[in-house]
């Protein structure tokens, strides 16, 4: 099922049935359930017997194989690292994760779509349907294709292969080549009102709803992992040093943070520099509300010519963030150059 802030979407695509475009870029904020979407839109796609509105009925054979994962007119194009976010998808290349094997290290997971995956589906592309209806291609997420995989992504786009829908999920629409996209129908996916996404927070019985939600930008999935994240201790002392401005401890960030992920710690910074811009412009934080005060005062001290310099820096490190550096080393430079801030 999708979420309920997504009915509208789902009413208005369906206007689409009667001539579907050949491959379809749904796009959107980070957390707000475009995977989800995508899914219960291919499933649609392949029933047999769907609702007037497009619903899949969840009955016929076409639906219960697609929810085992083995629809043979169905392909999940995924990165490794992510194939079990797509519960049920089957993939066009072996993406399991691979067995522990005793005395040996685990291989690690990839986080790119890699070019033989793409090239896999050629002969999915060139087979017909084997239920006589469309086949249809979930690529997630597409901004992952790497720079061979998207140009042979591209060429399959340039020359559409009949009966096949590609259905392209992104948060990061601007990393995709433009001709990718120009070989699209783009479909901007609906952020929730605020209202609507605390309500199903309240429901899954998340506290302090508000709060979390602000935090993740207005994206409900993604407060709602907030709320079970176990690095929230160590986020907690982030802000904090963060909001000692000129006092922030940069050796004892990194000792503290030098095992999480470098994406992660630049989100919770980004974050922080965002709302203190925001504070300094309009008094109006975004993530962090609650602390307010502390951004006030912060915002107050900072050289405006040294805040450019930074965020360009913390631009470069996010370009390179997925990259084998040294957390802890990464981390030291960053926070002394959020100190030097205040100098």
């Amino acid at each position: 099922m999708i979420y309920p802030w997504q009915h509208d979407d789902w009413n208005r695509l369906q206007r689409l049935r009667t001539q579907w475009p050949h491959a379809l870029l749904l796009h959107g904020q980070a957390g707000i359930g475009k995977l989800r979407f995508a899914r219960h839109l291919a499933q649609g796609m392949l029933c047999e017997m769907p609702a007037e509105n497009g619903e899949p009925c969840g009955q016929c054979a076409a639906c219960n194989w697609f929810v085992q994962g083995n629809h043979p007119d169905y392909r999940a194009v995924l990165p490794e690292a992510l194939a079990g976010e797509a519960a049920g998808a089957s993939t066009s290349t072996a993406d399991e994760k691979p067995e522990a094997e005793e005395g040996k290290k685990t291989r690690t997971l990839s986080k790119e779509i890699k070019i033989e995956q793409v090239r896999a589906l050629l002969d999915f592309c060139g087979v017909g349907a084997h239920r006589g209806g469309a086949r249809v291609v979930l690529v997630y997420p597409a901004d992952q294709l790497n720079a061979a995989s998207a140009n042979a992504l591209l060429k399959t786009l340039e020359e559409p292969p009949a009966g096949v829908v590609f259905l392209l999920v992104s948060a990061r629409i601007d990393r995709l080549l433009p001709t990718i996209i120009s070989r699209c129908r783009q479909w901007p996916m609906s952020t929730p009102s605020p209202e609507v996404a605390r309500a199903w927070l309240s429901e899954q019985g998340v506290p302090d709803a508000g709060a979390l939600l602000a935090e993740a930008g207005g994206a409900p999935l993604a407060a709602l992992a907030l709320a079970g994240d176990e690095n929230r201790p160590l986020r907690d002392f982030t802000l904090k040093q963060l909001a000692a401005g000129p006092e922030c401890d940069a050796f004892a960030c990194a000792e503290a943070l030098q095992k999480l992920p470098v994406p992660m710690v630049l989100g919770w910074l980004q974050r922080w520099l965002y709302d203190l811009l925001a504070e300094h412009a309009a008094q109006r934080p975004r993530y962090f509300p609650a602390a307010q005060r502390d951004l006030a005062r912060c915002a107050a001290r900072v050289d405006a010519n040294a805040f450019a310099r930074f965020m360009k820096t913390v631009t470069r490190e996010r370009a390179v963030e997925n990259h084998p550096l040294n957390a802890r080393l990464v981390f030291e430079a960053l926070f002394l150059g959020y100190r030097d801030l205040f100098a």
